[in-house]
């Protein structure tokens, strides 16, 4: 287990430098920084004078290795637009996203795991049929509509639920469903695959045989093996959640990291929109080997086949 954990951190240290590399190289191909800081107004001497200040002068390597010894250090560099610092832009507005996405994926699992264990019970069935076409819909309807949907019933119609802001937790309650209801058709095939596919095994049939109770055969023998997947689907859906609630903070007016990201991209601040997707792919690299060691513990198999 010790070497299986050691292999996953140098394969993630090596996952992150390349992506490193990724984000610094995108900010760098949307074109001359220092025009765009500068303006269209800006003269030629202003622009020359952007480009020394902030090293865009020197050649892409070595700004990389200057900007990643920055990082390194925790300096992320400044907003061109407020001049703050931007780890603690994106440090204040974390938690908002954060609680956004924990909440949306335990309403994810929650609904979808027990739908799915009844639907590997009963397959065919009516409420199976039924929760098949919910994911097909899930999967069909943008989140964005999915938002615009419960703000118009919930916050216009009928008045029960704030439509913007983070004052309290009602205002995370939208928000929740509208990401909850994307996760939920990932969340809701495999633990009704993996249900179906471990209910026809040997073991449970040598179970049910010995007269256990049909719960236990369920909840301790066949649930612990069928949701290995569910668990290492859902701290990669996690990661995901992080880096695609833009759109649905931009529709809630929740100022978290995604918020953030989509006014730095309309106001071309670039240190910001690199440092949030820096982050974010740097969260959601840490979360695959959470994973993998996650099914490791409930798997012990799969640090033997490695």
């Amino acid at each position: 287990m010790g070497a299986y954990f050691v292999r996953k951190l140098i394969e993630a240290a090596a996952v992150c430098v390349a992506v490193s590399i990724i984000a610094f190289l995108l900010v760098q191909s949307t074109g001359d920084l220092a025009v765009a800081m500068g303006g269209l107004d800006a003269s030629a001497e202003d622009t020359a004078r952007l480009r020394e200040v902030y090293g865009l002068d020197q050649s892409f390597v070595q700004q990389y290795l200057s900007w990643a010894g920055r990082v390194l250090h925790g300096d992320l560099g400044q907003s061109y637009f407020s001049q703050e610092d931007v780890l603690t832009l994106i440090l204040e507005r974390l938690p908002v996203t954060a609680t956004l996405s924990v909440a949306s994926l335990l309403l994810g699992l929650l609904i979808s795991i027990p739908a799915g264990v009844y639907c590997a019970m009963k397959p065919d069935g009516w409420f199976d049929r039924s929760c098949l076409g919910l994911s097909v819909l899930g999967q069909a309807m943008p989140s964005y509509w999915v938002g615009l949907l419960l703000i118009l019933l919930f916050g216009v119609t009928f008045r029960i639920l704030p439509i913007s802001g983070t004052q309290s937790a009602a205002s995370y309650v939208m928000p929740s469903l509208t990401l909850a209801w994307f996760v939920f058709p990932v969340f809701l095939r495999l633990s009704r695959a993996g249900m179906i596919d471990v209910l026809s095994s040997d073991y449970i049939r040598t179970a049910r045989a010995k007269g256990l109770s049909e719960r236990t055969v369920l909840f301790k023998h066949a649930l612990r093996n069928a949701i290995l997947p569910v668990v290492s689907v859902a701290t990669v859906q996690f990661g995901f959640l992080l880096g695609g609630s833009i759109v649905v903070e931009s529709v809630f007016s929740l100022n978290g990291i995604g918020l953030l990201a989509w006014s730095a991209i309309q106001r071309s601040d670039y240190p910001v929109v690199q440092a949030v997707v820096l982050i974010v792919a740097i969260i959601f690299v840490l979360l695959n080997v959470v994973s993998d060691l996650l099914n490791a513990a409930l798997d012990p198999r799969l640090t033997s086949e490695q």
